[in-house]
């Protein structure tokens, strides 16, 4: 099994860089996630831990993403993300060019339970979610561009169908993109969540960690992205 990166941990919380490709949490006994890393990880070492999930990256989505160690911990963790007032920064490599440096982006999405898959929706649609979202372009080359994304909503595949609903779809984005949707082989997606920042569960002190962004598509933006990690 991977070895999992650990960017912080005490005896309440631990935050990790996981990698695109890995689910957060599977229902399967067999499947690598982060929960069962970070869980055989506990046990290599011969704790007795348990892994609270609090929050979700999609599976194709690389990043940091913070997991709690007691309930307590994860209960404020989760008052924290419905409540919105943790900071979730992503950076993303789109195809083409935004038309203004920033761009704020309001949506309904309604999720597909058979099909996992989001689409947008009219807001008359009972059913759907507001998802909020802004970004801001960094820089472009080669008919791709480079945006910072906040986000301010954590619906399902938000960032992903937004972008592709603006016509602006995610480099290697095997659901959303139209160019690789039927793609034979691997294409990492071009979305990383970059940077988080929260307040610690017990100490109420603010924490904050970033990643760089690994797909081979960012880079070509490396020099622009030294300056944010």
């Amino acid at each position: 099994m991977k070895k999992i990166e650990i960017l912080y941990e005490d005896s309440q919380i631990v935050v990790c860089h996981k990698e695109a490709g890995i689910p957060v949490q599977t229902r399967s006994i067999t499947k690598i996630d982060m929960e069962k890393m970070l869980l055989n990880e506990f046990a290599f070492r011969g704790e007795k831990a348990v892994v609270y999930v609090v929050h979700r990256l999609d599976q194709p989505v690389e990043g940091v993403i913070v997991f709690a160690k007691t309930s307590k911990a994860a209960a404020d963790l989760n008052r924290q993300f419905q409540t919105d007032c943790i900071i979730k920064e992503y950076f993303a490599v789109v195809e083409g060019y935004f038309k203004k440096d920033k761009v704020h982006l309001e949506d309904y999405i309604i999720r597909d339970g058979k099909t996992n898959l989001s689409a947008i929706v009219p807001k008359e649609n009972k059913a759907s979610k507001k998802a909020v979202l802004d970004l801001t372009a960094v820089d472009s080359y080669n008919n791709t561009q480079l945006v910072l994304i906040s986000l301010k909503t954590g619906r399902h595949h938000q960032i992903r169908v937004q972008l592709s609903n603006s016509g602006h779809p995610i480099v290697g984005d095997l659901k959303y993109n139209p160019k690789y949707v039927n793609y034979n082989g691997y294409v990492q997606t071009a979305l990383c969540s970059y940077r988080i920042v929260f307040k610690h569960p017990v100490t109420g002190l603010e924490m904050e960690f970033k990643v760089k962004p690994s797909a081979e598509a960012f880079l070509q933006y490396n020099n622009k992205l030294e300056k944010f990690v």
